[in-house]
């Protein structure tokens, strides 16, 4: 356009201008806006909107950008600095997960692991000197910080259909704890641990042509049929010094997960739902009739107190078994003989269900990583905390489980750690382990003395069920 056209354009734009002016002036507050005002304020509606779908579009392109950005030497140099409770093996292994992830970012993720995780992790979060990044084993911990609005919502950076994409829905629930403003995405899992199994000597129990159970039902038939043939079908202990009663509330966890909802089990945790409730006291029942059952528990029902769990599988290793049956975590085979040999010596199943409407539940434990500091190197490796990549150390030593939908079983070092993987790939829900959610006075303490009493037969249910209801913090 030459420059005399240009000012030509210019002035009778400036003339349409006044006359539109003079139009619209001396208008009073009360009266109706004029068109162009009304168009104005579309206009400016419109701009709203598409800043909105700006925002969400932008959201949305985040999904993979900042690890693809780490991939690519982005923030190379870059320092990301943890804390956890991973010592020892553990920390080694988690050092060998990080490694590769390291090496092709350039950035370095200092870890520092302690024993006192809990209280230093407070105590650092109180002197302004907060972590890039915690390993919280609990996610109750966890929630005191999102309370707080310390912890970044990992949602401002990955889209909830990401998310969906690599977890399970029960793990994005587990994740999403109270803000100050409302739910926020507190973190993202990166392994875990299973609790719901059931370990069996493999080898006497296909010579005695016991088959696996499938469903509640089939597990009574079976544990009836070992009780016809002249033997006691359960190993339980929960004797563990301090910590006396911890795995019967395992059991009433797992139970609560197949008699009654995801939202009554939530509800149960935090406290909403009470002890002495229909559902909790129905769960502590179906227990019973396993545990107070003297034909069915070795020792009788007067020995689980007394007997260390780490000690209660022993007889299962005995020629013949002298139990047949126990139902605890993939840990607990660092209490099996040495010499037993996976697959031959022992095997396990997964703890049936109860009431089909609920599915195939399974009881976690594990890690959620969770964010203080928010810059793009530390959103980086959140998103690879996303990636069954980021438990590799562990899944190829067996010493934990990816909750990652990438994960395949040929990530998995360890056989029994393999098949363990393969019922968690199963399962249709997850829910983490109630008494560690619990406040401490209640989790690891009414929780755990109330179960042993009444175990014990020093106390009765109801008495039990509403003493640990009265413990609750108010």
């Amino acid at each position: 356009m030459s420059t005399r056209k240009w000012f030509q354009l210019l002035g009778l734009m400036l003339v349409l201008a006044l006359v539109l002016a003079a139009c619209g002036g001396g208008q009073e507050g009360g009266e109706e806006p004029t068109a162009n005002e009304g168009a104005t304020t579309e206009e400016e509606h419109a701009d709203e909107a598409e800043h909105t779908d700006s925002e969400e579009h932008h959201a949305e392109e985040a999904t993979g950008s900042y690890l693809e950005r780490a991939l690519a030497g982005e923030f190379s140099g870059t320092v990301v600095t943890m804390m956890g409770p991973f010592t020892d093996e553990d920390e080694v292994l988690f050092n060998e997960s990080i490694a590769a992830f390291e090496e092709k970012t350039g950035i370095d993720i200092q870890y520092t692991g302690t024993k006192e995780f809990e209280a230093t992790i407070s105590v650092r979060v109180d002197a302004g000197d907060a972590p890039d990044i915690a390993d919280f084993p609990q996610p109750g911990l966890a929630g005191n910080f999102a309370k707080q609005g310390k912890l970044v919502d990992v949602t401002t950076f990955l889209s909830m259909d990401y998310l969906q994409s690599q977890y399970n829905q029960s793990w994005l629930d587990m994740a999403t704890l109270e803000g100050p403003d409302g739910p926020i995405m507190a973190g993202v899992w990166q392994r875990f641990n299973g609790k719901s199994l059931v370990w069996y000597p493999k080898d006497d129990f296909d010579e005695a042509g016991y088959k696996v159970p499938e469903t509640w039902d089939e597990l009574i038939e079976l544990s009836n049929q070992i009780v016809q043939d002249g033997d006691t079908p359960w190993c339980i202990g929960i004797e563990s010094g301090v910590a006396t009663g911890w795995p019967a509330t395992d059991w009433m966890e797992e139970v609560m997960l197949r008699t009654t909802s995801l939202e009554n089990y939530d509800k149960w945790v935090t406290g909403e739902l009470p002890f002495n409730s229909p559902e909790v006291k129905r769960a502590a029942e179906t227990v019973a009739e396993i545990w107070f059952n003297d034909d069915y528990v070795f020792g009788g029902r007067a020995a689980i107190v007394s007997t260390f769990f780490g000690d209660a599988p022993a007889p299962m290793f005995e020629e013949p078994p002298r139990c047949w049956l126990h139902k605890q975590g993939n840990f607990i085979t660092s209490f099996f003989p040495e010499d037993a040999e996976p697959g031959v010596d022992y095997d396990f199943f997964y703890l049936p269900p109860i009431d089909e409407q609920y599915g195939r539940p399974f009881l976690v434990a594990g890690d959620l990583m969770s964010m203080f500091n928010d810059r793009p190197e530390v959103r980086a490796v959140m998103e690879f905390f996303t990636t069954a990549e980021s438990a590799s150390g562990w899944m190829a030593a067996g010493g934990a489980l990816s909750p990652h939908t990438d994960a395949t079983l040929d990530m998995y070092g360890d056989p029994v750690v393999r098949g363990i993987a393969e019922l968690v790939m199963n399962a249709t829900s997850f829910r983490f382990d109630g008494s560690d959610l619990m406040p401490g006075e209640v989790g690891a303490g009414s929780f755990w003395k109330g179960m042993t009493d009444w175990v014990s037969g020093t106390a009765d249910l109801d008495t039990v069920l509403q003493e640990i209801d009265d413990s609750w913090p108010k």
